[in-house]
């Protein structure tokens, strides 16, 4: 079911949340708690998985460029931003870890532009090699059933190629032990392998003409928690059905009950930091309670 928000209030009218708003994230307020994503350690930080020790976390944004000045979000004064380092294949993501109290649909919404570092006077719209969002989702300890990780990335760019594809990502990598206690693995899933092509056409999305010109986009990503699986997705004027669109799923994990974290990640195509940036992020959801 989708609602009608009254248009008195311009922030949220320019969304369509089901019934429930669970969260709305305006990055005018603060960061609302989204923060790095940090590997699994045991006793040392030397025990982190390689592919997890230097991930970018994200920082606030007034979208100051160095020839048009400071430009703010698409609806305030900052933004959410991930900037990767200045090498190919960098990432760097920003996490929202939170929790459900009902198996129901749920949808994420935002408004996101992304661009490379303004370093040398050229448009570099295949310089990001890719932009994404994922949940890591696990039931109740009363279902006793599955961990589950939702991937979505637009692959803008490989090795220099324009792709402009959406893409998921159904298996992961092995889990390791991290320690000896028994408690605690670690597996990395942003890594290249193991990405499908989502059913349709390639988007082309708004770069403008320049590197400091930005254009904010629409996406919203559905769920349905009990059938642990993708129910669509919209970005601006496409809207793609969940057809091959299959989620990466495991054993629940001994801690994870109720899991509903929620990821954003940029990474980079060129020896050129990546820029992912966020207006807001809405969390809403089809529950009774």
């Amino acid at each position: 079911m989708v609602t009608t928000t009254p248009p008195t209030d311009p922030r949220l009218s320019r969304y369509s949340p089901l019934s429930r708003i669970l969260c709305y994230d305006d990055f005018d307020e603060g960061l609302h708690g989204w923060s790095p994503l940090i590997g699994n350690y045991e006793r040392s930080l030397g025990s982190i998985l390689p592919e997890y020790q230097d991930l970018r976390p994200p920082m606030l944004s007034n979208l100051t460029m160095w020839d048009t000045g400071t430009a703010g979000s698409m609806e305030g004064t900052y933004a959410l931003k991930l900037a990767t380092r200045p090498a190919s294949g960098s990432l760097a993501v920003g996490i929202k870890r939170q929790t459900f109290r009902e198996l129901g649909k749920i949808q994420l919404e935002c408004y996101f532009t992304f661009k490379p570092e303004a370093t040398d006077l050229q448009l570099g719209e295949i310089d990001v090699r890719a932009a994404g969002v994922l949940f890591d989702v696990q039931d109740g300890a009363a279902e006793g059933g599955k961990r589950w990780m939702p991937h979505l990335r637009y692959l803008n760019g490989l090795d220099g190629e324009r792709r402009a594809r959406w893409q998921t990502k159904p298996e992961t990598r092995a889990f390791q032990a991290i320690g000896d206690s028994g408690k605690t693995v670690s597996h990395f899933h942003l890594g290249p392998e193991g990405w499908e092509d989502v059913p349709g056409e390639p988007q082309l999305l708004c770069y403008n003409e320049i590197a400091t010109k930005m254009n904010w986009h629409y996406l919203r990503v559905g769920l349905d928690l009990q059938k642990r699986a993708f129910t669509g997705f919209q970005c601006n004027d496409r809207v793609y059905g969940p057809e091959k669109m299959s989620p990466i799923q495991m054993p629940a994990m001994a801690n994870l009950w109720c899991m509903l974290n929620v990821l954003f990640w940029c990474e980079a195509d060129t020896d050129k930091r990546a820029f992912l940036y966020l207006d807001s992020v809405l969390i809403s959801g089809d529950i009774a309670q």
